[in-house]
């Protein structure tokens, strides 16, 4: 005679562990960790270095200084009497990009044991990159500013039009760095094929060969590259920031209504990096 088994309780589903999201917590804690992993990577950067920040401002005066003996003793792109300063100018506002869109495509990787090990929101960390880079951006426009003064350049209330547009980059830089920085998790090739866009970007950002030049040659090509949020950002930064004779944005594009362009492609493209961003944040402990 045979005994009769219970059945085994059937196994509950395994439910899916799901880390933090994007913006865990409130806001305030948000930016405090924010500002205190920002902080800390600005002075550990230095630590040691006996020049400490001068290391940083060699860079990008190291590479105005080659292309202002290329592009002005060799090959002649402008005949303006202020071009070395907004040579230097659009070299600063690219590095920024750069640094900034260059540095957050690993940081999470970077950061793994704290993902790995603490509860907190996963923004923080592309957006603590990005706020060294703006720590930098600040330090280097004030030697663009001395340099302008230097060259004989006076100060005029459009100077203080310099702040939107650079919180304007700010933004298309920070949706592209929490883009970059969610798709990095996934798919390794993406530094790679970021290093090439970026040497692709720093040629289509009229920063070598002015808006001015381009347009005798080809207006539709200078009014295209204007689409691009960084170059409109160069280009009124020299507008505001030099002289008039650097045609504003707006009149560059053909109309001022056409400014949507590259304010539609900077409101996507942060739109998108925070989406996306915010998507995967919950499952980046898991793809690490």
């Amino acid at each position: 005679m045979s005994i009769a088994r219970p059945e085994p309780a059937p196994t509950p589903a395994l439910r899916e562990i799901r880390g933090p999201s994007a913006l865990t917590g409130d806001m305030r804690r948000f930016v405090t960790l924010t500002r205190t992993i920002a902080v800390m990577d600005f002075k550990l950067r230095f630590f040691g270095s006996v020049l400490g920040y001068l290391w940083q401002l060699m860079r990008p005066l190291m590479l105005f200084g080659v292309l202002l003996v290329v592009f002005t003793q060799i090959v002649n792109v402008s005949s303006a009497d202020d071009f070395p300063v907004a040579l230097l100018l659009g070299v600063v506002i690219f590095t920024f990009f750069a640094e900034a869109t260059g540095g957050a495509v690993a940081c999470v990787m970077v950061r793994e044991n704290l993902v790995r090990k603490i509860h907190f929101p996963r923004l923080v960390i592309p957006m603590a990159v990005v706020v060294v880079a703006c720590f930098n951006l600040v330090l280097n426009l004030v030697v663009v500013v001395i340099f302008a003064l230097a060259w004989g350049i006076a100060p005029t209330w459009t100077w203080l039009g310099m702040i939107p547009l650079l919180a304007l980059l700010v933004v298309f830089t920070s949706g592209l760095s929490m883009l970059l920085s969610a798709l990095y998790v996934r798919y390794r090739d993406i530094q790679p094929i970021w290093e090439v866009v970026l040497q692709v970007t720093f040629y289509a950002s009229l920063i070598l060969i002015p808006y001015e030049a381009i347009e005798i040659k080809s207006p539709t090509l200078a009014e295209a590259l204007l689409a691009n949020p960084l170059a409109a950002v160069i280009q009124e930064s020299r507008h505001l920031l030099i002289s008039p004779s650097y045609v504003d944005a707006g009149n560059g594009m053909g109309a001022l209504w056409r400014l949507v362009v590259p304010f539609a492609v900077l409101a996507a493209t942060f739109a998108l990096g925070l989406w996306f961003f915010n998507r995967e944040a919950p499952r980046i402990a898991e793809e690490l």
